[in-house]
């Protein structure tokens, strides 16, 4: 029997369940008085970097104790049963890595790196929090940056060329924990659609996407989500 071809659009909902703040949370912090769309643009990095970075110091303190949960776990049992599985994400939380994923196409970057605003220099850092602010480029001494999507920052083309391919020839795409609203991640779905495919919807309530979708389940995707692939597994023989 051939397997299908799933591809797998998820948001901040899917790391929910694991404590994770959404950009807007944290009303109680210092942060309140912040508009975040102020906080996460090349423009307040250039006029700021260090309130910047205090941001993004304080996201990855919020961040640095949550750990994968029941859906992160499902999404990387599917990789591992599944030939064809893309797992594409707007979250930077590092998390479905952590869960076991390996296959991922992060469209919104990942927190947990630091990039040069001058050479090509990337690396991991998970200290938390970091001792230096903004912090430096061992190479050059330029500044690093969270490497992250901000506001009026394009999207990688290679990434984003990446996720359409795998929509277009999914047999299921399974939209987990988004709204899919935000172009251009929300037409990933519809690609599959398009080529005669289905659209699964994880979400806590409806959402634009819908009325498109083939299947709606509402819940916590840390419940919903392990119960669908159960059921599948076993409509699949595996």
């Amino acid at each position: 029997m051939t397997l299908p071809k799933i591809a797998v659009l998820t948001g901040a909902g899917v790391s929910k369940g694991s404590g994770v703040p959404t950009f807007r949370d944290g009303a109680d912090s210092l942060w309140r008085n912040y508009n975040p769309q102020d906080l996460a643009t090349p423009e307040a990095f250039a006029r700021n970097p260090r309130l910047v970075w205090e941001f993004y110091d304080w996201r990855r303190q919020m961040m640095a104790n949550a750990r994968p949960n029941p859906a992160h776990l499902t999404l990387a049992a599917m990789e591992k049963a599944l030939p064809d599985f893309t797992l594409v994400t707007q979250n930077i939380d590092g998390l479905h890595r952590e869960a076991g994923n390996r296959r991922i196409l992060y469209l919104h970057g990942d927190i947990w790196y630091v990039r040069c605003t001058e050479c090509d220099y990337r690396s991991e850092d998970r200290r938390v929090p970091l001792p230096e602010l903004p912090p430096t480029c061992p190479r050059c001494a330029a500044w690093l940056r969270p490497d992250v999507v901000w506001f009026g920052e394009a999207l990688d083309p290679v990434t984003l060329h990446r996720a359409e391919q795998a929509f277009s020839q999914a047999d299921i795409a399974l939209v987990v924990g988004t709204s899919a609203v935000v172009y251009p991640a929300a037409m990933l779905p519809h690609y599959t659609r398009e080529r005669g495919g289905r659209i699964i919807e994880f979400n806590m309530a409806r959402t634009p996407l819908s009325p498109y979708a083939d299947e709606t389940i509402l819940g916590p995707s840390e419940e919903t989500l392990p119960a669908w692939w159960e059921a599948f597994q076993a409509e699949l023989g595996l």
